[in-house]
């Protein structure tokens, strides 16, 4: 079973930068179908309505915008699996951010769609002059590019949910990031709780050993979670908890130490 450290080189660097397009590809052509009546909806987010969320999506590429306009940071500072519980001191300043940019730019749908087309456009030329090793600064410090796309992966899959959650739309998942996603948050699991106790299955992207105790060697696990991408990330997210999960059937756990409920969930 390979490490989670071994899993972050997997990540096709040609593959993200695709899919973190195409997924806000997705979000921008549904956010332009929004009313003012379903921006002002509710999320599950807090006070946060539909207008805050759409504003943080695209947020979400300014910070990659900004890095690469901005000068080389000197040092790399956050690998990417530090990045999952690096998240939680910065959950006031992310909500505070959307907040301003939902008032400043996205009063009305118009408002919105002039926000998008400026962050797609900008977004796509910081891409295509920026390599993947180069480093940019964030607010977690210097990061390299490629594995910042793949948190971008996180971001945007998991307020896509979000969206359609609120909406009712059926806003569709780029499969590439989708497996990403799935993929950063189980890894996330295995460092936050390393061992190989208990097999965490979420097919068909992601399989991770994870929990101090006996490891497993050859057969069927003692220990074993299973679920689907989608529960998966939002168990790991706090948009669900481990049993409304396990009381809906959409956790399969088997096993004395299969479970999950102290470990979750492992975003801020």
């Amino acid at each position: 079973m390979p490490t989670a450290k071994k899993r972050t080189r997997s990540y096709d660097p040609a593959k993200t930068r695709a899919a973190v397009l195409a997924q806000f590809g997705h979000v921008r052509d549904a956010v332009l179908t929004l009313t003012p009546e379903q921006l002002a909806l509710p999320t599950r987010l807090g006070e946060w309505t539909v207008r805050e969320l759409a504003a943080h999506i695209s947020m979400g590429l300014g910070s990659i915008i900004r890095g690469v306009a901005a000068p080389e940071p000197a040092s790399r500072d956050l690998e990417l699996m530090e990045w999952a519980p690096a998240t939680r001191q910065y959950a006031e300043d992310v909500d505070a951010a959307a907040r301003e940019i939902a008032e400043a730019a996205a009063v009305d749908p118009a408002g919105l769609a002039a926000l998008y087309e400026e962050a797609g456009r900008k977004f796509a030329d910081a891409l295509a002059a920026a390599p993947d090793e180069r480093l940019i600064e964030t607010r977690f410090g210097g990061v390299r590019l490629a594995d910042f796309l793949v948190t971008r992966t996180v971001e945007l899959v998991v307020h896509t949910d979000d969206l359609n959650d609120a909406t009712g739309l059926a806003v569709p998942f780029d499969r590439q990031a989708l497996a990403a996603c799935t993929r950063l948050l189980a890894d996330a699991l295995a460092v936050k709780a390393p061992g190989g106790s208990v097999e965490v299955r979420v097919p068909p992207y992601a399989v991770v050993q994870c929990v101090e105790g006996p490891r497993h060697t050859r057969g069927t696990p003692p220990n074993v979670v299973e679920t689907d991408p989608l529960t998966w990330i939002r168990l790991a997210t706090g948009r669900t908890t481990w049993q409304e999960a396990l009381s809906a059937a959409q956790v399969r756990a088997s096993g004395e130490r299969a479970d999950l409920a102290a470990l979750l969930p492992l975003l801020g």
